[in-house]
């Protein structure tokens, strides 16, 4: 259950990103949720072998190689959904810096409580 909600949640985060940032466009809510799943698929899939592979490059850059991880992660899902268009790799950027704050939010709102 709870990962179906944050599927949800991170639809109408893509749905309130692409609305915020003229060089991203999301054809409509279904597109969000197949755009959300794809995310979640390609972060748990191959970003831990590209994070893995671009350690030397992270430290180096002090961990700002992680923002290109991640835009190229979101190029990625462009490419594979059909109704989701980024216009280049600095919207992609862009778009994942909102995601990521978006996320955060909602990740704090979604935490279980703990028992007292």
């Amino acid at each position: 259950m709870r990962i179906l909600v944050n599927i949800i949640l991170i639809a109408i985060a893509v749905m309130v990103t692409a609305s915020i940032l003229p060089g991203v466009e999301v054809s409509g809510f279904r597109a969000s949720v197949v755009v959300a799943v794809v995310l979640a698929l390609i972060n748990a899939l191959i970003k831990p072998v590209l994070v893995i592979l671009t350690i030397p490059i992270t430290i180096v850059s002090l961990g700002l190689f992680l923002l290109v991880i991640n835009a190229g992660m979101v190029m990625l899902a462009d490419f594979v959904v059909d109704g989701f268009e980024v216009n280049g790799f600095w919207w992609a950027l862009a778009f994942s810096l909102i995601m990521s704050l978006i996320q955060s939010v909602f990740g704090l709102s979604t935490k279980p409580e703990k028992p007292v």
